[in-house]
C-alpha cells in the first residue's frame, strides 16, 4: 500500500514496516503508547515517520524486557515533563533490574545444566552396570560345554 499523502502511512505500511500486527499497533494506541496518530476524513489512520521510529523504540524496549505498563508509565511521566530528565533515570533503574534478573536466570540455567550432567551421568552408569550384570564374561569352562 502507498503511502496515504507525502510523508504519512496506512496502518498496512507501517506494520510492515515496524513487523507489528495492525492490532497491535491499534493496541499501542489504545493503552497511550502512541499519541500522535492522525486521522483522515473517513477516520482511517494516518502514521507519521515519527511514528515509526516511536513504534521501532517500543519493539527495542520490549527485546531488553520492559513490560508495557513499564512503558506506559514512562510515557505518561514523559508527557507530563516533557524531557527526558525524569525518564532515563527510570529507565536506567529498570534496565538495571532487567540485568540482575537475567543474571539471576542464567545462575539458575547453569546449576540446572550441571544438575542434568551429574544425573546423565548416574544414569550412564547404571546402564553400564546393568550390562555387565546382565551378561556375565564368558569363561573357558561356559565355552566347552
Amino acid at each position: 500500500m502507498a503511502r496515504v499523502t507525502e510523508g504519512t502511512f496506512a496502518i498496512g505500511e507501517i506494520s510492515r514496516l515496524v513487523d507489528l500486527s495492525q492490532r497491535t499497533i491499534r493496541y499501542y494506541e489504545e493503552i497511550g503508547l502512541l499519541h500522535s496518530v492522525r486521522r483522515i476524513e473517513n477516520g482511517k489512520r494516518v502514521y507519521t515517520d515519527r511514528d515509526v521510529r516511536r513504534l521501532k523504540f517500543i519493539n527495542r524496549l520490549k527485546v531488553l524486557g520492559l513490560s508495557l505498563a513499564e512503558m506506559v508509565e514512562l510515557e505518561k511521566i514523559y508527557r507530563k515533563q516533557r524531557n527526558n530528565r525524569e525518564i532515563l533515570p527510570k529507565l536506567l533503574d529498570i534496565l538495571d533490574e532487567r540485568a540482575a534478573q537475567i543474571d539471576e536466570r542464567v545462575s539458575q540455567l547453569v546449576a540446572l545444566k550441571k544438575e542434568i550432567r551429574e544425573y546423565q551421568q548416574r544414569l550412564r552408569n547404571k546402564v553400564l552396570e546393568s550390562t555387565t550384570q546382565e551378561e556375565p564374561e564368558p569363561t573357558g569352562e561356559e565355552m566347552h560345554t
